[in-house]
């Protein structure tokens, strides 16, 4: 497994947990943390072995936001990062999911801070997970600064518009309560709990047949945007195929024999 010193990379089981790891930075984005989100989201697709992403914080924050003298490389450890950047500059916008949607479905856990670019990555993720005291909000106006990546286009897709434009134009700070309320997380969950929580989910997820799942998640955002008839008709695209796999098979038999199924990806 990957991983920098700003990221750790671990297994539970079926599940890759991806680990903000800067505690001393409210987890601000860094160069080696970018590196390392980006190796991890790769690592995930590549390995069939993993069915699901858990993504979150260490030391009580999930994240602050970009760190902008570690991206510009002031104090950054290791040429190797910089090197990372040059030979792919869209790098950090697929770290932070901008760019790039993981195959496997992705869930945040969030205790404590999720702010600026750390709320604009928690809207690549497919499951949210929140503490009761985190905090959530686009602070980018407040500064002067536009929230680049990604929240004027997929705010207003996740939550009703009129909230989401009261968060990116206000820069003001959203409690869990108040981000459940709006739809931005789903779950809201006593202080040092959400890690567990979200390996709860991820854990009924791994339990599901992987090519279904997968399939289930690419549906759902390639039609997000699609006419009502044109979004049905590419579910039957993506969907009829899976009828046909082993492992549909294996859990109509699990079914009929009341126990649990056994997928291999096939």
């Amino acid at each position: 497994m990957g991983g920098t010193e700003h990221l750790t990379v671990q297994r539970e089981g079926a599940t890759l947990v991806l680990t903000l790891n800067r505690p001393q930075a409210r987890n601000a984005l860094s160069l080696p943390m970018l590196v390392g989100l980006h190796d991890g989201w790769l690592e995930a697709d590549a390995d069939d072995s993993v069915r699901s992403i858990v993504l979150t914080g260490a030391g009580g924050a999930f994240c602050s936001g970009m760190d902008l003298k570690a991206l510009a490389g002031d104090g950054m450890a290791g040429e190797e990062y910089r090197d990372r950047l040059k030979a792919d500059p869209d790098l950090h916008w697929k770290a932070m999911l901008r760019h790039h949607r993981p195959r496997k479905p992705v869930i945040a856990a969030v205790e404590g801070h999720c702010v600026a670019g750390g709320t604009e990555m928690l809207q690549g993720t497919d499951i949210r997970v929140a503490a009761e005291s985190a905090t959530f909000g686009l602070f980018e106006v407040r500064r002067g600064l536009f929230p680049i990546g990604g929240s004027t286009v997929r705010l207003q897709r996740q939550i009703p518009r009129t909230h989401a434009l009261e968060m990116l134009l206000t820069g003001r700070a959203y409690s869990a309560r108040e981000a459940a309320a709006i739809g931005l997380v789903g779950h809201v969950v006593p202080d040092g709990t959400a890690l567990s929580r979200a390996l709860e989910i991820a854990e009924q997820i791994n339990s599901c047949g992987p090519l279904a799942v997968e399939a289930v998640k690419a549906s759902v955002y390639e039609t997000a945007e699609m006419t009502e008839s044109d979004g049905l008709a590419a579910e039957l695209t993506r969907g009829w195929p899976v009828f046909g796999t082993a492992d549909a098979k294996e859990g109509a038999r699990a079914f009929a024999e009341k126990r649990p199924p056994v997928y291999k990806r096939a």
